[in-house]
């Protein structure tokens, strides 16, 4: 198989692979991005996305958003990222919004993904702003619903493998896992969960087991 690569140093600051913004029937597919930012990034208004054999690494991973920054109205739905391979990249199947956003993320698809010593293999942060844990609490946020994680494994090399960190005020809904299996990069080691206003559902071997509130 032919790999298309885009290439930069992974300490490069604001260097996205490919970033994909105000778009709808995009396809990437075969494609090797070794960067210092996003491999892939999609933003605002973009649509039936496919995004498909791809090696991430080093980089940001695949990531959609961030979002809302601006207080804009957010519309972004029917993402699909599968066959992805992430080589020590510091996130790997990423969604980060602004809690000043509103509007909605929906009908996402994260699928046959392997990681190799990710930082964060996979994450919601709704809390996303310009100084990394200390946001401001908003009543505002992007809604998000209706993401899957299907057939996921490798190695995080951090404690916590799984992180959904979604808003007190908008919770993310539909969450499901299916198929997971991450463990720590350290032998010995275990990797951990952390679930925040999280609903949605675990279906077959999932681990570690994030504490994913009961759908209603």
């Amino acid at each position: 198989m032919h790999f298309i690569g885009t290439y930069s140093p992974g300490d490069s600051p604001n260097t996205d692979g490919i970033h994909i913004q105000f778009s709808e029937d995009i396809t990437i597919t075969n494609t090797m991005i070794r960067t210092g930012d996003d491999c892939v990034s999609v933003g605002d208004y973009t649509s039936n996305i496919n995004i498909s054999s791809l090696i991430c690494g080093p980089g940001h991973g695949v990531s959609i958003g961030s979002l809302g920054r601006s207080g804009n109205a957010v519309e972004v739905e029917n993402i699909h990222v599968r066959k992805v391979y992430f080589e020590h990249t510091t996130n790997g199947a990423r969604i980060k919004t602004w809690q000043v956003g509103t509007g909605y993320v929906r009908g996402v698809t994260f699928e046959d993904i392997k990681f190799d010593s990710v930082e964060n293999p996979i994450i919601i942060d709704q809390y996303y702003c310009k100084s990394r844990g200390a946001c401001e609490e908003k009543q505002t946020g992007v809604h998000i619903s209706n993401v899957t994680y299907s057939d996921l494994s490798g190695t995080s090399s951090t404690d916590v493998a799984i992180s959904l960190n979604c808003s007190r005020s908008v919770a993310c809904k539909g969450i499901v896992l299916k198929s997971v299996n991450l463990t720590s990069t350290i032998p010995g080691s275990r990797v951990t969960s952390n679930c925040i206003n999280a609903y949605g559902n675990v279906t077959g071997e999932v681990q570690p087991k994030p504490s994913l509130l009961l759908q209603t």
